[in-house]
């Protein structure tokens, strides 16, 4: 693992930041160094960059030449890891995944519900104001933070969720960066494979398999610039079949791979509505925000009214509700308030006649992660029964798969993932379009939950089940995307 003499990774903040917060007022230390003005932050060079995130809920290790540890000095922020501020990451690019640390390094971000950067980088400014001569920060704590537009989890602006697993901090993807790719080259190597009699498709697998989605997306631009020829076009003329489809859903942003999923769902043979549910209940409000534009400037109407267009009822509101990208994604919650909402849950379905599917709605569509699954748990708690389990018996047709998807997804979201590959996978034929959609979309986000999840719940890996299930090129390129075997 290589030190890196700037502060230009994701997960870490610009230099020139300052102390965490403490959770009180600033100590004094009994003969410590007294706030000088200029003092603080601490100039370049004290806390050198370590390579990966730090661990959640320790301090900042003291480094060489910077100051020594002192007795009631600052102390770590409470509830592990610091609530990164906004503006404290380099934004991605609308559409692409969140940034990630290069091959072989930990740390970064994870597509984990409820945690966006772990570890925290470091606020800016000291307890309770700015640091001398800085402005003080925009949206500090408790202002909504726009997630990244890309894969994964939104950014913690609140105190860490008290539901929210926590096992799988860092980043859960099984895709990373290759250090040193050049899309100059890449295209070359493409150019080769295509070329001639035959095609190599062992060296379009070794090439799109090693390399993240924003180093797979400028290979378009890169392709037409060298040989002034379209990329796609060439590939749909050399490949062919779900190997083809899974080659050029590698070669597509998130967004535009999103939109395209969802205008085929919704335009296709037979309205897709497993589909429709799957992408706008498990992608964050940027990331909905960045489909929309996308689907607008690619087919010339709103998503919404594609969506009004082919869908009805109840359903047709859970999913305009969802597409609207405006969930509360605050960290924080209210034990008060989910209480409350899990007892207007059961009043709206197992307690009365007929169930009030617009109360579901609204708490299920508008209400943050963390918060919801407080609330799925005070459900359970009042009248000891699963809410998915009184969904299942309130309601029926697609606005109860739909409901019931929403809170698998909400619960545990790497479950809801595996379960989908297992139906995409089970009896007779390969539902390949789920398949090709999930691994792609997934494998810089939290595809190492969804082989953990997958291996609990069904005995086997992953890796085993898509080599059992797939063939040829097609298996090779998505195993690549699995990342190994567990």
């Amino acid at each position: 693992m290589q030190m890196v003499s700037e502060m230009s990774y994701p997960g870490y903040p610009p230099a020139g930041g300052s102390y965490p917060p403490a959770s009180g007022p600033y100590q004094q230390a009994p003969g410590g160094y007294p706030p000088q003005p200029g003092a603080y932050p601490p100039q370049g060079g004290y806390y050198p960059p370590q390579p990966g995130a730090c661990p959640p809920g320790a301090g900042y290790p003291p480094q060489a030449g910077g100051y020594p540890p002192q007795a009631g000095g600052y102390p770590a922020a409470p509830g592990g890891g610091f609530p990164p501020q906004a503006g404290g990451y380099p934004g991605a690019q609308p559409g692409t995944y969140p940034n990630m640390p290069p091959a072989g390094q930990s740390g970064g971000w994870g597509g984990q519900p409820g945690f966006g950067a772990p570890g925290g980088g470091m606020p800016q400014g000291y307890p309770g104001g700015p640091a001398p001569g800085q402005q003080p920060m925009p949206a500090y704590p408790g202002a909504p933070n726009p997630s990244m537009p890309g894969y994964g989890g939104g950014v913690p602006t609140g105190p860490t969720p008290p539901v929210a697993p926590t096992a799988n901090k860092g980043y859960r993807g099984s895709i990373k960066d290759l250090p040193g790719a050049d899309p100059l080259r890449d295209v070359e190597v493409l150019r080769k494979a295509m070329k001639g009699f035959g095609t190599d498709e062992n060296a379009i697998i070794e090439l799109l398999g090693t390399r993240s989605n924003k180093q797979r997306v400028p290979l378009k631009a890169a392709y037409k610039t060298t040989y002034g020829k379209d990329l796609f076009s060439d590939l749909k003329s050399e490949l062919k079949g779900d190997f083809e489809d899974l080659v050029l859903a590698m070669l597509k942003t998130p967004a535009h791979f999103d939109a395209s999923e969802l205008k085929e769902a919704i335009s296709g043979a037979g309205t897709d509505e497993a589909c429709l549910i799957e992408i706008l209940s498990s992608r964050s409000n940027a990331e909905i925000q960045e489909i929309n534009k996308v689907y607008k400037a690619e087919y010339g109407k709103s998503l919404e009214d594609a969506i009004s267009g082919d869908t009805s009822g109840h359903f047709r509101r859970l999913l305009i509700s969802l597409s609207q990208g405006n969930r509360d994604e605050k960290e924080t919650v209210d034990i008060s308030l989910a209480k409350q909402e899990a007892q207007k849950l059961y009043a709206a379905g197992e307690n009365k006649v007929g169930t009030d599917e617009s109360q579901f709605n609204a708490i299920l569509c508008a209400r943050s992660k963390p918060h919801l699954r407080q609330v799925f748990h005070e459900y359970q708690q009042m009248c000891g029964k699963d809410i998915e389990k009184s969904i299942c018996s309130e309601m029926s047709g697609n606005v109860e798969s739909g409901m019931v998807a929403v809170v698998k997804c909400i619960k545990n979201t790497g479950a809801y993932f595996a379960e989908r590959l297992h139906k995409a996978m089970q009896g007779v034929g390969t539902k390949d379009r789920t398949l090709i959609r999930i691994m792609v979309s997934r494998s810089e986000v939290d595809m190492l939950d969804i082989r953990q999840e997958y291996l609990r719940l069904y005995g086997k890996s992953l890796y085993t089940a898509i080599s059992g299930d797939t063939s040829g090129d097609y298996k090779k390129l998505l195993l690549k995307l699995c990342g190994g075997s567990d």
